[in-house]
């Protein structure tokens, strides 16, 4: 199914028929749709933005914009949350909600506290939809950095600010272990807590990461890391966007298990992780034998480096 088969549902029937004249080359680069209350809808794409024009199609003019308004904003909340919105309490309280296909609509407005915690979200201002898309093959170019000269799988952190590719190629690294591209297969467990990585849906993953992935999805990663390396018996494990004391405990306690994890945080460089207390436990304890630091500097997922436990540069990127 394409993105725009997938994405089109959730999106107001007004604007449906403004976005009809997308060509397949556009839809292929939209990496976001933003819908801001009272203001002009935009686009982005992988280096540009443009408005959705009042009369359908593109426009560098905001003036000709098509404007969002209330109602339009209400459809749109309705069928994100299939007419169930108070159903999705914990995905509120998030920010954001996961759709089939992986895409993820992030969400702004009124926060709701509870003993000075978020319990969810209310008059809701903003919606921006992410496109997710799968890129086979993506990560066959880094792939060899990641293994010692034994051959033996280097556990990995992808240092990554947002909008790098960091999902998209920490995904396929995921399809290649468990295909056994560069050496024999290996079981693979995923803790998708945003149910981005896989996209499951009753079940079954919407996008292909091969026949030897188990998928622990909507888990929190600490409990989830704990919970697939005491039942699955995974000789990897991947997640995404590490940050928390927790999910550094359970990345050295899998370590220490002799387990391989490839993860992924959120930084534009090494020396940025090293700042942070919980990257820094991770960095002492040598967690990680490679850190892969990515960027948009040539689109998405471009390489701008590879480093050993040491943070000691290996390969340049290209």
């Amino acid at each position: 199914m394409s993105v725009a088969m997938q994405i089109l549902p959730y999106i107001p029937p007004s604007l449906r028929s403004l976005l009809t004249p997308l060509t397949p080359v556009e839809w292929q680069g939209l990496e976001e749709i933003r819908l801001n209350l009272n203001l002009p809808v935009s686009c982005r794409f992988h280096d540009n933005e443009a408005f959705i024009a009042s009369v359908g199609g593109l426009t560098d003019e905001s003036r000709q914009a098509h404007i969002l308004d209330k109602k339009e904003m209400e459809q749109c909340l309705l069928l994100l949350s299939q007419s169930s919105f108070y159903a999705l309490e914990e995905e509120l309280r998030r920010g954001y909600i996961t759709l089939p296909g992986g895409h993820r609509a992030g969400l702004c407005g009124r926060a709701v506290l509870t003993a000075g915690q978020v319990r969810t979200l209310k008059e809701i201002s903003a919606v921006n939809l992410r496109l997710a898309r799968q890129v086979n093959d993506v990560s066959l170019s880094l792939l060899p950095a990641l293994f010692d000269k034994y051959y033996n799988l280097c556990s990995t952190l992808l240092v990554s600010p947002p909008r790098a590719g960091k999902t998209t190629l920490l995904r396929d690294i995921a399809r290649q272990l468990a295909c056994g591209r560069l050496t024999e297969p290996l079981r693979v467990g995923i803790v998708d807590e945003r149910s981005e990585i896989a996209a499951m849906r009753g079940g079954i993953s919407q996008l292909d990461l091969g026949i030897r992935c188990d998928i622990l999805d909507g888990c929190p990663k600490a409990e989830g890391l704990m919970m697939l390396l005491r039942s699955m018996s995974p000789q990897v494990l991947i997640c995404d966007e590490i940050g928390s004391e927790a999910d550094a405990a359970a990345l050295i306690e899998a370590a220490n298990a002799g387990v391989k994890v490839v993860a992924s945080a959120h930084a534009a460089a090494c020396e940025e992780l090293a700042d942070r207390p919980v990257f820094a436990t991770l960095l002492q304890a040598q967690a990680f034998q490679r850190l892969v630091v990515l960027s948009r500097r040539c689109g998405p997922g471009t390489v701008e480096g590879i480093y050993d436990q040491n943070l000691q540069l290996l390969a340049a990127g290209g």
